[in-house]
């Protein structure tokens, strides 16, 4: 496995240029890590926009020898709004032995150009399952007689849908696509 040339100061920068909370943030993934190595991290900020208001989220993704752990901390409006904003932060800790499945997606523009330039890639999305959530899909079940009018019941799709991370070269920049990447990289060989 690569090991990333950061340690908890790589992470702590990562953490303090996405501008949120650093110290909640990092508290809060330091208190799930304790005094376990870190392999490699990835720090995601994710604002949303919804009319005139802005909420903020960072997840982070630490990996280390036994453990996958996923932070998040995301801000919420005051109640009532002369108190002041609130945040939550959670930490979930997954052993690397339940991770289900790693799957990496990388975007390519004009792919018939590719040589394996990493700037190429211009979108990433990491998507781990370990079985904590699923989404099921159902639909009505049919059959090939048109003339059918019985009922067959339904079909579906159970997916397993624990985590998602995407991140844009046109929002975040190719040097934050390429670290999804190798950490996207570094976590699948941890589970394989």
């Amino acid at each position: 496995m690569k090991v990333n040339s950061g340690t908890r100061k790589g992470l702590r920068a990562e953490i303090d240029a996405s501008g949120y909370f650093p110290e909640l943030v990092e508290d809060s993934v330091l208190l799930a890590l304790g005094d376990e190595e870190l392999i490699d991290f990835v720090v995601h900020h994710a604002p949303t926009f919804s009319g005139d208001e802005i909420h903020r989220h960072v997840t982070v993704l630490a990996l280390t020898p036994t453990r996958l752990i996923v932070g998040h901390t995301d801000d919420h409006p005051a109640d009532p709004p002369t108190d002041g904003a609130y945040a939550s932060a959670s930490t979930e800790s997954i052993r690397l032995t339940k991770i289900n499945n790693v799957v990496v997606t990388r975007v390519v523009a004009r792919p018939e150009h590719y040589h394996g330039a990493p700037d190429a890639v211009v979108e990433t999305w990491l998507t781990i399952g370990w079985g904590a959530m699923n989404r099921l899909d159902l639909e009505p079940a049919g059959c090939n007689d048109p003339n059918c009018e019985a009922d067959h019941g339904y079909t579906g799709n159970l997916t397993s849908d624990d985590l998602t991370v995407r991140i844009s070269a046109a929002i975040e920049g190719s040097e934050s696509v390429a670290r999804l990447v190798q950490f996207a990289t570094n976590l699948q060989r941890a589970t394989s």
